[in-house]
């Protein structure tokens, strides 16, 4: 990984079908099975998005059930 004070690469926030987020290379093609989020930048404000958004870290699926079976 490049050093973050020479680093000047764009990365945007990614997400999965589980709603499980990532950073990637705003110039590669998305991986099968992620999407973009929207959010685009130098790395620390993709993480910095990420941190605000991934409150839970469960998966969707894992939710789902939990809430299905009224556990908390």
């Amino acid at each position: 990984m490049a050093d973050e004070q020479t680093d000047n690469r764009v990365y945007r926030v990614v997400l999965n079908d589980e709603e499980q987020y990532s950073i990637w290379d705003a110039d590669r093609e998305l991986p099968a099975g992620w999407h973009a989020e929207g959010t685009e930048g130098a790395r620390q404000v993709c993480l910095d998005r990420i941190e605000e958004v991934w409150t839970d870290m469960r998966p969707a699926s894992l939710r789902r059930r939990m809430a299905e079976t009224g556990a908390a």
